[in-house]
């Protein structure tokens, strides 16, 4: 059986009487990729915000790499490799794709963000930085300010300056919402390809993503965990296939 990295017992969020998350229990499987899924409304993102502490339980507990961090802050879970990708805002739109890698990259090695030092001092970042940007496919685009990028291109850059943190957990939220289908493809292939030796938990709606990435899947609705297993045993749940066709709002 692999490791577990991340686990969750009873997580639970309740909003003035409304339960948003209810009795979650979660095994997230060292170099897996797992699917988070559910329709709108289904406890998706604040089930993310619990696990990446930027909401805090109700009840329940949540261990991450052999540690209780269910008190613990964001900053100080993201300092043991549990990383979220798009909520970082790491792309500055006036700086360069590599600049944007290279300001990620300052703060891995638990540097300050010194805007002022010397071209010189920074340029020792650039090797790792233009890697990395090859990596997500954005090497022609080494020089171009980063609001200059199409969606699509922003998110792989995100991306970019997740890996540059040296996650042990990489969390993509929503990685394809609101892009085109030809982004959408983009984005489903950059994943697969970086997966090799890394452990992702990505939040979902869209199970035609997932089918092809998931080693697991877990399905949530109204807040509950509703089915969980690979692609073909959630697919075909009657429940899920009832919650996907809009019978069962959530």
């Amino acid at each position: 059986m692999a490791e577990t990295i991340l686990e969750t017992s009873g997580l639970t969020k309740a909003f003035n009487g409304f339960t948003a998350v209810s009795d979650v229990n979660l095994r997230i499987e060292q170099g897996s990729i797992h699917a988070l899924i559910g329709p709108n409304g289904a406890g998706k993102t604040t089930c993310f915000n619990l696990l990446t502490k930027f909401l805090q339980p109700t009840s329940g507990t949540i261990h991450f790499d052999g540690h209780d961090i269910t008190a613990m802050k964001p900053a100080d879970i993201a300092r043991r490799g549990l990383v979220r990708s798009f909520q970082i805002s790491a792309v500055f739109a006036h700086l360069t794709t590599v600049e944007n890698v290279r300001i990620a990259l300052q703060r891995e090695r638990g540097e300050n963000f010194d805007f002022w030092r010397s071209d010189r001092m920074l340029q020792r970042y650039n090797d790792r930085a233009h890697e990395l940007l090859w990596d997500v496919g954005l090497s022609d685009a080494t020089d171009i300010p980063a609001g200059e990028l199409s969606y699509g291109r922003k998110r792989a850059l995100e991306i970019a300056t997740t890996l540059a943190l040296e996650p042990k957990l990489m969390l993509l939220d929503e990685p394809t919402a609101g892009m085109t289908e030809a982004d959408v493809t983009r984005i489903v292939a950059l994943i697969s390809r970086l997966r090799a030796g890394r452990t992702i938990l990505m939040v979902e709606h869209n199970l035609s993503v997932v089918s092809g990435l998931s080693d697991k899947i877990t399905v949530l609705t109204r807040g509950k965990i509703l089915a969980e297993g690979d692609y073909n045993t959630v697919s075909t749940h009657p429940d899920v296939v009832t919650a996907y066709l809009g019978t069962d709002h959530a």
